[in-house]
């Protein structure tokens, strides 16, 4: 408990650390990047080191997650959300920007539904400016029919 909570507080300084300059987008990518991050290394760490691989964790998923969140343009948010209501489990599906030049490849991992309907797991992988990154992450069908990235 006390690591999840380590997890959230480095999630909300990286979300802190924002400029004025930065877009919704970047902010929300921090934040996702951050709590998926701190939530992977939580998983990964072990006894005592398990607070520090949360929050290094935290730290590098929200600096891959603002980086990719300012490199996606509305075409790449449409085609992803086209990736979770149609693609089936376990099928990649890689698409180039002609615009900013960035490859995504998303691959749903898991769908399952919840109480607002139904959710999908995936990763996507980007390669913006030269630079691979990562990217796992969870989204939810809204009553609209969007998907919606999970915190």
């Amino acid at each position: 408990m006390r690591t999840c909570v380590s997890a959230l507080l480095a999630a909300a300084m990286l979300a802190g650390c924002g400029t004025a300059s930065e877009t919704p987008k970047e902010q929300a990518g921090t934040v996702i990047g951050a709590v998926v991050g701190g939530m992977l290394g939580h998983q990964v760490g072990r006894g005592g080191g398990r607070a520090a691989a949360t929050i290094v964790g935290a730290i590098a998923g929200g600096v891959v997650g603002q980086s990719i969140g300012r490199s996606m343009d509305e075409t790449d948010r449409m085609r992803t959300a086209q990736v979770l209501e149609t693609s089936p489990t376990g099928a990649p599906t890689h698409w180039r920007n002609p615009d900013t030049g960035a490859d995504y490849t998303v691959v749903p991992t898991r769908t399952y539904a919840s109480a607002q309907g139904p959710c999908r797991e995936y990763t996507m992988d980007a390669v913006i400016g030269g630079h691979p990154e990562k990217v796992y992450g969870t989204a939810c069908r809204q009553s609209d029919g969007s998907w919606q990235a999970q915190r």
